[in-house]
């Protein structure tokens, strides 16, 4: 499993270095090829290739006129690209998607379980303060026994 939050560099060519902890775990289970993408252009998602995969699976069961998948693989093609990770653990985003999500110098590479997210560090800062974790959201929580 992915998680926790690491600061990693976006070079000036746009490049990530994964850190060392996520890049070994991902590597030696899934291999060197990424899924990079957005859902909203805000953040950067990389997804191990397979963890790729299975989501195009599940999308594939739907009707290919199906509404909501379509809005899905419209924005993660529009910002998508597959990438390969090389020797020296970089990754490349996409020029439009870096803009897209102001990633440049120093961001924030969090675990979601399956997958990475790439946020600017003031951007995701500023995303928890206005979303803020409620009593909702610990109900929910609760209902999974966690």
């Amino acid at each position: 499993m992915l998680r926790g939050n690491y600061t990693a560099r976006i070079d000036p060519k746009g490049r990530l270095k994964v850190p060392t902890p996520f890049r070994k775990l991902i590597t030696e289970k899934h291999g060197s090829e990424f899924y990079i993408t957005s859902l909203t252009g805000d953040n950067v998602r990389i997804y191990p290739l397979p963890e790729w995969e299975s989501i195009e699976q599940r999308l594939a069961l739907l009707p290919t006129m199906d509404p909501a998948r379509r809005k899905f693989l419209d924005r993660t093609n529009y910002y998508g690209q597959q990438a390969t990770i090389d020797t020296q653990g970089r990754l490349l985003i996409h020029p439009l998607l870096r803009r897209s999500a102001e990633v440049v110098g120093d961001v924030a590479v969090m675990g979601y379980l399956t997958y990475l997210e790439v946020w600017e560090l003031d951007k995701f800062k500023l995303r928890m303060l206005s979303d803020p974790y409620t009593e909702d959201d610990e109900a929910a929580i609760a209902r999974l026994g966690i």
